[in-house]
């Protein structure tokens, strides 16, 4: 009788495969569309940010349109940057807010590093992105930093 081997690269494609489609599911479960569900608890935004962002290996810089009723219009990663920063324009993100003719948003990035501790350069653009939206009658809900393990919200701390 030949032994099993495992083949770790089908494993891994395999995975990554469930993956793509549990967010996939998880899209269109929250995307604007007729009767779908509205983002209504920090949890549900956690569950579907460290899905898509905990693996990343480089910092990446999201933004989350909503509608009136908070579903989601469409997720953008708008900013890449290297292991440990990304820059991010507050113009390019009202650009792309208005663009979408979205009602709110909520911010979100990873940390690489696997540690979702905001730092000092987070809070600083959340406040200069919540003036700009603002300007626009835009509402910032949240701002999310994405570990490996965990999700930290800036409103869930009364950052926001």
């Amino acid at each position: 009788m030949p032994i099993p081997t495992l083949h770790h690269h089908n494993q891994l494609d395999s995975s990554d495969s469930v993956i793509r489609e549990a967010i996939a599911i998880l899209e269109s479960r929250y995307t604007l569309q007729a009767n779908q569900q509205a983002f209504t608890s920090p949890q549900q935004v956690k569950d579907y940010l460290r899905l898509k962002m905990a693996a990343y290996e480089r910092e990446v810089f999201a933004v989350l349109l909503l509608d009136s009723q908070h579903r989601l219009i469409s997720c953008e990663e708008l900013f890449f940057g290297t292991i440990d920063s990304a820059s991010v324009y507050p113009r390019e993100v009202v650009k792309l807010v208005l663009h979408r003719n979205a009602a709110a948003v909520i911010f979100a990035h990873n940390h690489p590093s696997g540690m979702p501790e905001p730092s000092e350069a987070d809070k600083r653009i959340t406040e200069r992105l919540k003036t700009a939206l603002a300007t626009i009658d835009v509402s910032a809900l949240d701002h999310f930093v994405v570990g490996h393990q965990d999700v930290v919200s800036f409103a869930e701390r009364g950052w926001l």
